[in-house]
């Protein structure tokens, strides 16, 4: 993986129009830039692919496929690559080598990033913080994130009513504590279950830690990487 992104990488700018005659699951995930800075930084860049129009569409699509037909009230992003995964899915995996560019749809008049998922399913879209940044009441969660970094989350209290059925969506599960720690705010307002589960989890890639197990063996999860890609994401490589 790491081979196609520096590939990826060789020209100076990125072919924004440039969409694979077949778009299987996952084709986007070697628009991904490789860490460049060193061991302080994570291992991967995701970013890069939400730069590419039809990458991020698909990616949003494929997210939310395992959840078509489900009963969901609202999409919760957490601060602040979850906000990302939330593009409107206009496009038409039909067509073939076109390129959403040249739409002349200006920017500013998409959807707002953290909308892409809820503004798909046509639901709201509720926004879990890193503290301090939420000028209402806030219920709170400490975390540790995949760097081992102690942190708190906070969710505001007036979103959420009992029974509320929320699909959380973040950019990656590496060791969970981060989407577990908002599964927790989510449920400790929603109600314990069975009251209130989380319909689902979706990330772009969800690691086979324990945490990320611990995840995908008690809520429906989602996410883009092929089965046979899997143990090359584990393992970082």
């Amino acid at each position: 993986l790491n081979a196609q992104c520096l590939q990826r990488l060789q020209s100076p700018h990125m072919d924004l129009c440039h969409v694979p005659a077949t778009r299987e699951k996952g084709w986007y995930l070697a628009l991904m830039a490789p860490n460049v800075k060193g061991p302080n930084y994570a291992w991967l860049d995701p970013s890069r692919l939400y730069c590419h129009p039809q990458g991020l569409q698909d990616c949003v699509a494929d997210l939310l496929q395992p959840f078509q037909g489900d009963a969901i009230d609202m999409v919760a992003g957490i601060d602040a690559m979850g906000f990302i995964l939330g593009e409107r899915d206009t496009g038409d995996r039909g067509v073939q080598g076109a390129c959403p560019l040249s739409l002349g749809v200006p920017t500013a008049l998409c959807p707002p990033a953290g909308a892409a998922a809820a503004a798909t399913l046509q639901k709201g879209f509720l926004a879990i913080r890193k503290a301090g940044h939420l000028c209402v009441d806030t219920v709170a969660q400490p975390y540790r994130d995949y760097s081992g970094r102690e942190k708190v989350m906070e969710l505001r209290t007036d979103a959420i009513a009992l029974g509320l059925r929320i699909l959380l969506v973040d950019q990656w599960v590496e060791t969970g504590g981060t989407m577990r720690a908002a599964i927790e705010l989510v449920e400790r307002l929603g109600g314990p279950p069975p009251l209130h589960v989380p319909p689902g989890v979706a990330a772009i890639c969800m690691e086979s830690s324990e945490g990320g197990k611990w995840i995908q063996e008690r809520y429906k999860c989602s996410h883009c990487v092929p089965p046979r890609l899997q143990p090359r994401f584990d393992q970082h490589q």
